[in-house]
């Protein structure tokens, strides 16, 4: 238990950080879901558009800390295996 002001502060502070990372690494894997679904499906303009989506979201979960930086790289490059037309 948090015995000062600051620690019940910074308790607080890490809960929120922690659902906002949650949602970053969760939105990553909900979208190379539905990648890979639609390379499936065979279709080329949606499966372009969802890698897209797919990498901006690797960069921005990386860029705030919720993703290690060389765990986006092998994301981003699994992604880029599953579409190749990206490349």
């Amino acid at each position: 238990m948090a015995n000062s002001r600051q620690q019940r502060k910074r308790v607080r502070t890490a809960a929120r950080e922690r659902l906002e990372n949650l949602r970053y690494r969760s939105t990553v894997k909900t979208l190379t879901r539905r990648l890979q679904a639609t390379v499936a499906e065979g279709d080329e303009a949606g499966a372009a558009e969802q890698h897209r989506t797919l990498v901006r979201w690797i960069d921005r979960a990386a860029s705030k800390g919720a993703l290690h930086r060389n765990a986006a790289a092998r994301k981003k490059a699994q992604a880029a295996k599953l579409h190749p037309g990206s490349r």
